[in-house]
């Protein structure tokens, strides 16, 4: 089963989907707007609340000094000089309409479907909803269950919940075009690897915010919330790619156009001899260091 789905043709064809979509700008796009979506929703909520939002990042990471430090420059003392106005409200409007614009565009891209740009609004206003009550359950989980090793138990129990998430974005941001049975595939690919994401997560971000902020105080978190959501947003549009492609060839293999174990193995074979013969000519190439008596 690995080699038939790990075979070099269905490899290259997900590589160029990823490609096409531009998966790389496209992870950039979605980090950006996940960024400016989340900073004033987390500010906002931490002028109502209290400051709580800083210790539930503190706490789910556990980060300790300079880290949690600039954390709570983020998000406690700037929450408390904004406050809750119109003009905030507003800035938090545009910014997660534009990010649901943004993921909009991902679905339509690699599904290659018209583009519906803001008459598609309502829908991405149902999916903000649906998203913030994601999060607020995956912050349960890993409340609940996260106090085990690398927070393994939320992880796992997270993949069916982060499963029909994907679904029901891919369905409601692509205005009800894809079916369920369409984005399955990429729903269970963005739920495993987003999983094993979050457990890596556990384990790199104390260090990285610890780093940033030792370096840049209070502005270091941002770069450090930057550089995660765009590990994050690349599990997400990789998975879209691979979602694609594997839906595709189940299409083929229910028609009747799986290919042979025979093709199967000769395209690993071609894999093999090409890696044995750069390897051979690597070792036949002559060696540039000078003997040691050389004068």
């Amino acid at each position: 089963m690995l080699t038939f789905w790990l075979r070099p043709s269905f490899v290259l064809r997900v590589i160029n989907r990823f490609q096409r979509i531009a998966g790389f700008d496209r992870s950039m796009a979605l980090a950006s707007g996940a960024l400016t979506a989340v900073i004033p929703l987390t500010v906002l909520s931490g002028a109502v609340f209290g400051g709580q939002a800083a210790d539930r990042i503190i706490n789910r990471y556990g980060l300790t000094g300079d880290g949690a430090e600039a954390v709570r420059s983020v998000f406690s003392a700037e929450a408390a000089s904004v406050g809750v106005g119109a003009f905030g409200v507003v800035f938090l409007a545009i910014s997660v309409l534009s990010f649901s614009r943004t993921m909009q565009r991902l679905f339509e891209q690699t599904w290659e479907l018209k583009s519906l740009g803001v008459r598609n609004t309502r829908n991405g206003l149902w999916w903000i909803c649906t998203l913030s009550l994601y999060t607020a359950v995956i912050g349960w989980l890993h409340v609940a269950l996260g106090r085990g090793r690398l927070g393994l138990a939320a992880a796992v129990c997270a993949v069916p919940v982060t499963t029909a998430f994907f679904v029901w974005s891919g369905w409601i941001l692509s205005a009800k075009r894809l079916a369920w049975v369409v984005l399955l595939p990429f729903a269970v690919s963005a739920a495993v690897l987003a999983a094993a994401y979050s457990v890596i997560a556990t384990v790199y971000l104390p260090r990285l915010f610890t780093s940033y902020a030792s370096r840049y105080g209070a502005t270091g978190a941002v770069f450090g919330m930057a550089s995660v959501l765009f590990g994050a947003m690349l599990v997400v549009v990789g998975s879209a790619a691979l979602g694609r492609e594997v839906r595709d060839e189940l299409v083929r293999i229910h028609q009747g156009l799986r290919p042979s174990q025979d093709e199967v193995r000769r395209q690993w074979d071609g894999i093999v001899e090409q890696t044995r013969s750069r390897w051979r000519t690597v070792r036949k190439q002559p060696s540039y260091h000078q003997p040691e008596d050389f004068r």
